[in-house]
């Protein structure tokens, strides 16, 4: 009788300190789900407050550019357009010759875009795939220029177009830049990838340098050279002081400092400059809004082997 009172008397004691451990750990176990749901939470905030400050000034020159002058200059300033009006338009392109510069940017930045991305196609090659004497020595020499600042030179560039009557002309919007280091470095990764098997395939085919390079390795890189292209294409659309230096005629000037010259004219309507800003900004946003896929693919080939 005694044993069986005390093994009654145990089971109550051993059931509640069961569901007294029970209770931590199921505590626990919530709380670590709250945890990265909280952690969710704080990351989406503070990206979508990065997003804001990030898209809104695009925003308020878009809408800015269709804004008259009394809802710009209102204060508090307006956020939306209360009527909407294109003669901010109309406006700057009567100011300067907006599409002349417009056209000029294009042709300059479509051009040093190609020569770039030939001259890093064939070095990237030649340094991947062909047994090159000093082969790394002379790519430490490609990545050194990527080192020298272009003020360090503007000079002397200046000083050879100025001698050979090259000024205000598009070869000297275009000379200084048909060649880059960045485009082969990043074109050199993304080969260095590439199954050396399928290149032994190929010369037992009795394929050629150039027919390997064309139909094989061109295809297959294609996130990388568009990668280099839209990299190479903004640089060039961005560029002012080369062309500020070299050019002096509206006519060959490019937009940028189209753009420029319209904010020296025009300071008492900003809704001008918005509208300039606004038609220089529409091809660099479509090349990155359809291109992006292919940066971030093109970025990220040869970082992992």
């Amino acid at each position: 009788m005694s044993a069986r009172a005390k093994s009654e008397r145990a089971q109550p004691v051993s059931a509640r300190a069961e569901s007294e451990r029970a209770q931590p750990v199921s505590a626990r176990a919530k709380s670590g789900q709250a945890r990265p749901v909280n952690a969710r939470i704080v990351r989406v905030l503070a990206l979508l407050l990065l997003a804001v400050l990030v898209l809104f000034p695009v925003y308020f020159t878009v809408v800015g550019s269709v804004m008259g002058p009394g809802d710009i200059a209102s204060a508090p300033p307006s956020l939306y357009p209360h009527s909407l009006t294109f003669a901010n338009y109309r406006g700057v392109f009567r100011a300067v010759p907006l599409g002349r510069q417009y056209l000029n940017s294009t042709l300059v930045a479509v051009l040093i875009t190609l020569a770039q991305l030939t001259c890093a196609v064939l070095s990237a090659y030649a340094f991947v795939f062909l047994a090159l004497p000093f082969r790394r020595t002379l790519f430490a020499v490609f990545l050194f220029t990527l080192m020298v600042p272009w003020e360090s030179i503007i000079i002397p560039n200046f000083l050879f177009m100025a001698d050979h009557q090259l000024r205000n002309t598009y070869l000297a919007l275009v000379l200084p830049f048909l060649a880059g280091g960045f485009g082969t470095f990043l074109l050199r990764q993304s080969f260095r990838t590439f199954p050396v098997e399928l290149r032994d395939a190929a010369t037992l085919d009795g394929a050629s340098h150039g027919r390997f390079l064309l139909t094989i390795l061109l295809p297959l890189s294609r996130p990388a050279l568009a990668s280099v292209g839209i990299f190479v294409f903004l640089s060039a659309w961005n560029q002012f002081l080369w062309p500020l230096l070299i050019t002096d005629s509206p006519q060959r000037q490019t937009l940028q400092i189209g753009l420029a010259s319209l904010n020296d004219a025009e300071q008492a309507n900003p809704g001008l400059i918005m509208a300039g800003v606004t038609l220089a900004l529409l091809p660099t946003a479509a090349l990155v809004a359809f291109g992006q896929r292919f940066l971030i693919r093109g970025l990220t080939a040869g970082a992992v082997r």
